[in-house]
């Protein structure tokens, strides 16, 4: 029976051969069809790579066919509207929804299990306000930056041009200058699709310092400063690590590398282009203080940050400890989730590294009032963002404003297709080829881009004015209820101000804390063994 189907394909090849040369012309037809279908089940019996194949010749090809469909069969006739891979169709409509000015209400109520662990929820007020606007901001720039910058509540997160492409980068800044909102470079550097409309930009710096890198790949300080000088660039932000892959760095392979690609990040084309997974710039929390002085002095006073995926609670808090020795603070920081979002990621590193979003946040924020040093710095946080409860639940654990990548991806028409690692992105967002990037038409997209953006925090601030309050800045961690999933979450603890040096500090923040150290990401403990060994060592040499 498992060769059925391809005797069945000879037989008709054989009956077809015969018919035409008796001169029945449909026989030819049939022929044509069932010839090559025959010679492809030949090549099946012979062929050594798919065992499947062998035993099952012509029909195991369907196994190829139904796996290539079966995202869009699963989106189109499966899923529910509450199923996220890794965002639901409830999420995506709402997207589509607010970028087009479409209805954007719900009926029947919601299809969230509310009694279920995780579920969030903010309490209401009997004595509701109504905002008078919804044009969020906050003053972003510590007390060493000379031009703070008023950045808006959403924003645009972090995408570079090679992960998407020109006409998708060109119609999100294009959204981010008619909106008045700011637009993340991505790692990628600064292309001319980015300064075509002139949105705000933060430029993002990777560990391959592209835009300001020598040829060796390290970071030179007169590009930068050149680059920096630009009155689109806003703020500056060195990115530590990505929420989908953190401590993974990356290969642009050189036959994928365009001269347009080449000439923004500043590299060769006739080799590979390598992001290393640490920055060659520094490598102690001191020297990551150091470097972001540095950075804040050659930008002119521009707000200078970083971004990271929280990983070892510890070298995050070393860091801390680096400023306070330091006496002076990063501008920002931007929390990035575990869920966040990135063209290609080893499987491994997308689901089972770093931390999510809110535990990441909550001890972002916690360490820096611990430390007695949260006033000095402003909190971005990015991560799965699509609506105003996302970013209620944000500010809830500790964020000033917050960044979305995908949100805006779906406002200019990517449909979760995940073909992003393709290059044959259907809608023309995350691809570099060309007559694919022609599907996405800058004028009417841009337009998407802002609606998208105005119509969540409309949303967001009629949610607010739901609470009883006005400003985002009133929004406490009292507000929020998250039914607990795990009773040691770091969730369950708050830090008074100055408490990270306090006796009585929780154990989950005074454990990492104390094995902190300013001169090293390593903790103290690891170090004082790898001393100890040494010098017992040495001490047995004769």
């Amino acid at each position: 029976m498992r060769f059925a189907f391809f005797v069945a394909i000879i037989i008709a090849a054989l009956a077809s051969l015969g018919l035409g040369l008796a001169g029945i012309g449909w026989g030819w037809i049939v022929l044509a069809i069932a010839g090559p279908l025959t010679l492809l089940g030949i090549w099946d019996l012979i062929q050594s790579r798919h065992s499947l194949l062998r035993n099952y010749p012509v029909i195991a090809h369907m196994r190829w066919l139904f796996e290539g469909i079966r995202p869009e069969i699963r989106q189109y006739l499966i899923e529910s509207d509450g199923d996220a891979f890794p965002f639901n169709r409830e999420q995506r409509s709402l997207v589509y929804q607010r970028a087009k000015q479409e209805q954007e209400t719900v009926p029947f109520g919601t299809q969230m299990d509310v009694y279920k662990a995780g579920y969030g929820y903010f309490t209401h007020s009997l004595a509701p306000l109504h905002p008078k606007n919804n044009n969020f901001r906050r003053q972003v720039g510590g007390p060493d930056c000379t031009q703070p910058y008023d950045i808006s509540l959403l924003n645009i997160s972090g995408m570079s041009f090679g992960a998407i492409s020109a006409n998708a980068i060109a119609a999100l800044n294009r959204g981010a200058a008619t909106g008045g909102f700011a637009h993340d470079t991505g790692e990628g550097s600064i292309s001319p699709h980015h300064r075509r409309f002139g949105g705000d930009l933060i430029w993002q710096i990777g560990s391959g310092y592209f835009g300001c890198r020598t040829g060796g790949g390290m970071f030179d300080a007169e590009k930068f400063a050149a680059i920096a000088a630009d009155p689109q660039v806003k703020m500056v932000e060195l990115k530590l690590s990505q929420g989908a892959k953190p401590g993974h760095g990356g290969v642009l392979p050189a036959s994928k590398i365009t001269p347009e690609i080449a000439e923004t990040r500043g590299i060769p084309m006739e080799q590979d282009c390598v992001s290393p997974a640490a920055h060659p710039a520094f490598s102690t929390p001191t020297g990551l203080v150091a470097f972001l002085g540095e950075l804040r002095r050659l930008s002119g006073g521009k707000p200078v940050g970083f971004k990271l995926c929280v990983g070892h609670p510890h070298e995050f808090m070393a860091i801390c400890k680096a400023m306070i020795a330091a006496g002076t603070y990063p501008d920002f920081i931007v929390v990035d989730g575990k869920e966040g979002g990135t063209g290609a990621a080893p499987v491994e590193f997308t689901n089972s590294l770093g931390m999510p979003l809110r535990e990441g946040l909550h001890l972002v924020h916690m360490t820096l009032i611990g430390a007695g040093i949260r006033e000095h710095i402003r909190i971005g946080a990015s991560g799965k963002i699509i609506s105003g409860a996302d970013i209620a639940t944000a500010i809830a654990l500790g964020a000033d404003w917050c960044n979305a990548a995908r949100g805006f991806m779906f406002s200019i028409g990517c449909i979760q297709a995940r073909a992003c690692h393709t290059n044959r992105c259907p809608t023309g967002v995350a691809t570099q080829d060309p007559t694919r990037q022609r599907g996405l038409a800058v004028e009417d997209k841009y337009k998407r881009v802002s609606n998208f953006h105005r119509n969540t925090l409309r949303g967001f601030a009629e949610m607010l004015g739901a609470m009883g309050l006005d400003d985002p800045s009133q929004i406490r961690p009292e507000t929020l209820h998250i039914r607990a999933t795990d009773p040691d979450s770091i969730l369950h603890h708050r830090l008074a101000p100055g408490q990270l040096f306090e006796e009585d500090c929780p154990e989950a923040f005074a454990t990492p804390w104390n094995l902190a150290r300013a001169d090293n990401f390593r903790p103290a403990d690891a170090m004082e063994f790898r001393e100890s060994g040494a010098h017992a060592a040495t001490e047995k040499q004769p």
